[in-house]
């Protein structure tokens, strides 16, 4: 009997490795910009939250057929602050000596994240279309509302309509 291991898919080995560089940049920032303790952690999961929810409103708002251009900004927004984490701790910044206008990014991302929270999450549900039907629907089910019989007269084929 051969033993099944789990097959590991590489995407999500690189997703978890990538995820884990970019939340450990992002906290080692916040705490280099003043921010200690849970607070510092705390940045890292209101980014990677704010890029979950933006993505899952993009795709359902896609799939509907709908335009996604507030869940794209907020995207856009966390990727941002994503990537500019993981660009300041490459050695271009100086983590002992984190400039001013840095400090008051940092200290104002709770509620830039709030807000577009926020947003995303009272923005109304979009439906998604109808996906196809398959043959196993019946009648029934394909039209749930039937429209009445129309009675056609098919005996005289040559007869005019009559004026208006």
């Amino acid at each position: 009997m051969r033993a099944h291991l789990a097959r590991v898919d590489a995407v999500i080995v690189q997703a978890v490795i990538a995820g884990a560089l970019s939340f450990s940049h992002l906290h080692d920032l916040a705490a280099a910009a003043g921010q200690d303790g849970w607070k510092a952690w705390a940045y890292p999961v209101s980014v990677d939250l704010l890029l979950v929810a933006a993505w899952r409103r993009m795709r359902q708002a896609q799939r509907a057929g709908q335009t996604a251009g507030g869940p794209r900004l907020w995207f856009l927004i966390a990727l941002a602050a994503s990537l500019g984490a993981n660009v300041a701790t490459a050695g271009l910044l100086d983590l002992d000596d984190v400039p001013a206008w840095l400090r008051v990014t940092v200290a104002g991302w709770p509620a830039v994240a709030f807000f577009g929270g926020t947003l995303l999450a009272h923005t109304p549900h979009i439906q998604e279309e109808p996906r196809e039907q398959t043959a196993s629907t019946t009648d029934t089910e394909a039209e749930p509302h039937p429209a009445p019989p129309v009675a056609v007269d098919v005996t005289d084929r040559h007869a005019r309509p009559a004026p208006l």
